[in-house]
């Protein structure tokens, strides 16, 4: 397991900010409502836990309010503000697993409270529990965690931090780049950007002060943030130097040329940066996409065909690579072979508008009516869907990104 990141180190302790959203929280729900069967609840005791509890929470005395905390929830195990307050006590303490199990109790008398699971994805992270740790953190971000805005930027950068590790670039990328615009600035944000663009499956805490990669990748992360930070001239600047210091070292050149491309708008400079990525790293099948899209993009598919093959021989399991080539074939008038590398493209991402769009017109070309109908209709509707959600500031970004790579292509029926 990598060693422990001190987040408290880069944003202000949460401690306070937590407790104030405990406030929140139970201000937001109601209180469970009582068991029907006969309490046995020693009430005295219990208000004299609580009150103690609370007045050595509030006196800074953390390990005995957690005490305190537990005495009084062993007599009223469904004490909705205590379970909070005692795993942001844990969390505070760096007792992340025991903090997990108590945030775990809160959010289940809170599910329509998204902070108390968005911290029991924070105390997962903490254990290496990465898998749950993403479940939990989309899940409370999409309940909603109110107007905690530190708790918003620590949840969105563990989120960006943890997709990076599991190889979602694109989208890390996208939160990343909100971080970096509403001015989150520091170190740990500069290396999580250079991962992510250097497409590198790692977490911050991985590359530290001796990595022998760390300067690389500090120096492209930063370069990024400055343009996500619209800082567009020292932002350009910063890249160009990267691409010139680090000529030969591979997967640089492929970032310069996503910048080049997607910020820049140049397509001749970036074809020529994917061309040098090609000479360090051979069989880099993204490279070889990116040049073969430029080739779509200019109306000139016949000329991006050898590629988009190449793409596809050397990462089967890339949903880009049969879409772009898909995409080329049918521009080119290969409908036949457009449809099979589509339909493939399909069966990997059935919830992608995009693949739907471009099955139409195949479909339209070769008469098959019915069908045309049906990806045109299905396009429409999650088409819909996917513009509700970028309302809702839910933006998945590129319609298919380089990284969709999940699963192999089901056999043809």
């Amino acid at each position: 397991m990598p060693t422990k990141f001190n987040f408290h180190r880069t944003f202000p302790t949460l401690v306070i900010g937590l407790i104030i959203l405990g406030i929140s929280v139970t201000a937001q729900t109601k209180r469970p409502t009582a068991p029907q069967r006969a309490p046995v609840v020693n009430q005295q005791q219990f208000d004299q836990y609580s009150t103690q509890a609370n007045q050595a929470r509030e006196a800074g005395k953390l390990d005995d309010a957690i005490e305190l905390y537990q005495k009084a929830i062993s007599l009223k195990p469904k004490w909705n503000e205590g379970w909070w307050y005692l795993a942001t006590l844990l969390y505070e303490k760096d007792q992340y697993a025991d903090a997990a199990k108590a945030f775990n109790n809160s959010a289940a008398l809170n599910p329509k409270v998204g902070a108390p699971i968005v911290m029991l994805g924070l105390c997962e992270f903490r254990i290496g529990e990465y898998d749950n740790a993403l479940a939990h953190l989309i899940q409370g971000r999409k309940i909603g965690i109110g107007e905690n805005a530190e708790l918003a930027k620590v949840m969105f950068f563990h989120e960006a931090m943890l997709l990076v590790l599991k190889g979602e670039f694109e989208q890390a990328e996208r939160i990343l780049n909100k971080l970096s615009y509403d001015n989150v600035s520091h170190e740990q944000i500069f290396i999580a950007h250079g991962l992510a663009v250097l497409r590198m499956p790692m977490l911050p805490q991985q590359i530290g002060p001796t990595h022998k990669d760390r300067e690389m990748i500090r120096r492209a992360g930063y370069a990024n943030h400055l343009i996500a930070q619209l800082n567009a001239s020292d932002g350009q600047a910063e890249y160009e130097k990267l691409a010139a210091d680090y000529a030969k070292v591979p997967a640089v050149q492929y970032a310069y040329g996503r910048y080049l491309l997607y910020t820049q708008r140049d397509d001749e400079a970036a074809t020529q940066a994917f061309q040098r990525e090609l000479e360090n790293s051979p069989k880099h099948a993204l490279a070889r996409l990116q040049i073969a899209y430029i080739k779509l993009k200019n109306k000139e598919p016949e000329n991006g065909i050898k590629l988009a093959e190449e793409a596809v021989q050397l990462n089967p399991r890339l949903l880009l690579g049969h879409y772009i080539l898909g995409r080329i074939l049918l521009d080119a008038g290969e409908t036949p072979r457009a449809i099979e590398e589509l339909e493939i493209s399909q069966r990997m991402a059935p919830d992608e508008p995009k693949i739907y769009f471009a099955l139409s017109r195949a479909y339209t070309k070769v008469g098959r009516k019915a069908e045309a109908d049906r990806a045109r209709q299905t396009f429409t509707r999650l088409n819909a869907a996917a513009e509700a959600a970028a309302a809702q500031g839910q933006v998945k970004g590129e319609a298919i990104d380089e990284s969709a790579e999940k699963k192999s292509p089901t056999p043809k029926p």
